[in-house]
């Protein structure tokens, strides 16, 4: 031990000690000169023995200073560092902003007020109506008598035994469709009428890729003086080219609905092989996207139009169906899984 190794430690502690700025930084310094294992002060102090018996009083007496200094200087500093931190459980208001986690609509909510907004700009009503429909409501004035073969395609969810008489069959269903609200609104409005119905209507279906017990729909009817069967196809045609692009190919081919006649399918060129056949289309290019056609006159009967004087068309689709094909999801489950890997994915 010498003056100048003294000097020199005092002087690595002081750099040591002015670049310490947090509590752990400068409980390191302390146990780096002060440690009994390993403290460069402490090493310092056991080489005392070896230095000349006359230098030696007054060596100890500088490294012993040293101690004290390095203990005092810490315990202030430590002590000024304590003071200076906030209680448990204070809140820093030196700390930046936290984004807080935002809500998400639903992709089917969001696809559905798209097709509202678009049936809305060309002057369509939005209606909405009960999910407990009745027997009459949702099959006979649509003009599906009791025994009609068309019910069976339904695949019905009743919630009581339906009672069959001369009047008719009374019951109460869940919807299959919103239909229903066609003829509700049709009963207590003359013509003209522009309206759709968007809702959630259930079905006796397994879940599986495409079908599900609950799904959405969206039903459209215009009535009026001199409505033909190219109004509807113009209406959907501008209709789905605005939801899926101009682009898009189209294509109307006939096919049969009850309450409905002539009915016709609109069909969609596949997205997921432009037509060139895939597993999705079936091979055949096209993908169905809607049924339609003009609203038979026994409707236009149950409700009390004229039928001849008022024509009209109605059109129904599945909102579902719609997502699968607009975003390109091979799965329906995907939608009520509540997984928010998958429910994010889609834009506001």
């Amino acid at each position: 031990m010498s003056d100048s190794q003294i000097a020199a430690l005092r002087a690595d502690f002081e750099r040591d000690l002015a670049g310490a700025t947090t509590v752990a930084a400068l409980r390191a310094v302390r146990d780096r000169y002060l440690a009994r294992k390993g403290g460069l002060l402490s090493a310092l102090l056991k080489s005392l023995g070896s230095a000349p018996a006359d230098v030696r009083p007054r060596l100890g007496k500088l490294a012993n200073d040293l101690r004290e200094q390095i203990e005092s200087q810490i315990d202030e500093r430590l002590a000024a560092a304590e003071a200076e931190r906030p209680p448990a459980g204070a809140v820093d208001l030196t700390l930046p902003g936290r984004q807080p986690a935002l809500g998400h609509r639903h992709p089917l909510t969001l696809l559905r007020e798209r097709i509202e907004s678009i049936f809305s700009r060309m002057g369509f009503l939005v209606i909405e109506g009960p999910e407990l429909e009745d027997d009459y409501h949702n099959f006979e004035a649509l003009n599906m008598p009791r025994d009609h073969p068309a019910r069976d395609m339904q695949d019905t969810l009743y919630l009581e035994r339906p009672v069959r008489s001369l009047a008719g069959t009374a019951s109460t269903l869940l919807r299959t469709h919103t239909s229903g609200m066609q003829i509700r609104y049709m009963e207590q409005h003359p013509p003209p009428v522009r309206l759709i119905a968007p809702g959630r209507v259930y079905r006796r279906d397994n879940l599986d890729l495409t079908h599900t017990p609950m799904f959405t729909q969206v039903e459209g009817l215009v009535v009026d003086e001199g409505i033909s069967l190219a109004d509807l196809k113009g209406t959907l045609f501008v209709f789905l080219r605005e939801l899926f692009g101009p682009e898009r190919e189209l294509r109307f081919r006939p096919s049969f609905f009850p309450y409905t006649e002539p009915s016709a399918e609109v069909d969609i060129r596949c997205m997921a092989c432009a037509g060139t056949g895939c597993a999705m289309c079936k091979r055949t290019g096209w993908i169905e996207i809607l049924g339609s056609g003009m609203v038979h006159p026994a409707v236009f009967e149950a409700v009390g139009y004229d039928p001849e004087r008022y024509t009209g068309w109605a059109f129904g689709m599945g909102i579902e169906r719609v997502a699968l094909l607009k975003w390109g999801v091979e799965d329906i489950r995907l939608f009520y899984e509540n997984d928010l890997r998958f429910l994010q994915q889609f834009p506001l």
